[in-house]
């Protein structure tokens, strides 16, 4: 079964692209070998790559990859091409060569998370879980280059002076996350118009609380008036 994650007309002018749609293998690999672009993109900012591995086809995923089309690539909402993807061997091609599968896309997706919300099959599910459980373990976490090593150093450094600049900064934020966390935990276990309701009768508690001297004050005045009319009217 073809598990299609593109919401269009599966229509482009660009004939590679279309050819990535159709997986139409052989005029695709014409079409690279007379020298055309494997990265170029349609209006959305998708790549061949997406477009293949949105539908299943992965003899042109491997093509592709043969004539260096970037598997790292990203259309405008930060997906890669696994986040399109709902097929066990398409899968399993991206991620051999490379792919993370726990990379996030601008709105904070994996590829799991986008599998399961567009229901793909049990088969991929099972694969994207298990990868992504190996993922959390490191078994698929290759050496940093020296690039990503510096950039990791510098960025904690520069984490550890603003600690030192700033001793209060990391204990506000500290305490502001636990209170967060703690709250969400008790709006999620006693229920969103349950907390709403016990809110709205603290706010009344509150304002009783608040007038209830004021008005034993004004009844102790007009008490005392009263005994003074009283008094004055007994003279007369």
């Amino acid at each position: 079964m073809s598990y299609v994650f593109i919401n269009d007309s599966s229509q482009t002018n660009v004939p590679l692209l279309q050819a990535c749609i159709d997986g139409d293998l052989p005029f695709a690999k014409r079409l690279l070998e007379t020298g055309c672009d494997p990265n170029i993109r349609d209006n959305r900012g998708r790549t061949g790559l997406h477009l293949a591995a949105a539908r299943g086809n992965v003899d042109i995923c491997r093509l592709l990859h043969k004539f260096g089309a970037d598997l790292l690539a990203t259309d405008y909402q930060g997906n890669t091409a696994l986040h399109l993807c709902g097929h066990v061997d398409t899968i399993q091609f991206l991620v051999s060569n490379g792919l993370k599968i726990d990379i996030c896309n601008h709105n904070g997706s994996t590829p799991l998370v986008l599998a399961k919300r567009r229901g793909v099959n049990k088969d991929a599910i099972r694969l994207l879980e298990g990868l992504e459980e190996q993922e959390v373990k490191g078994f698929n976490r290759g050496p940093h280059s020296k690039l990503e090593t510096m950039q990791m150093a510098d960025s904690e450094s520069a984490m550890e002076s603003h600690s030192l600049l700033n001793p209060n900064l990391q204990s506000s934020e500290g305490v502001l996350s636990s209170f967060r966390t703690t709250w969400q935990e008790f709006v999620e276990d006693l229920g969103f118009w349950r907390v709403l309701l016990l809110l709205v009768v603290i706010a009344l508690l509150s304002l009783g609380i608040a007038y209830y001297p004021r008005s034993l004050h004004l009844l102790g005045l007009s008490r005392q008036q009263k005994h003074h009319l009283v008094l004055s009217v007994e003279k007369k």
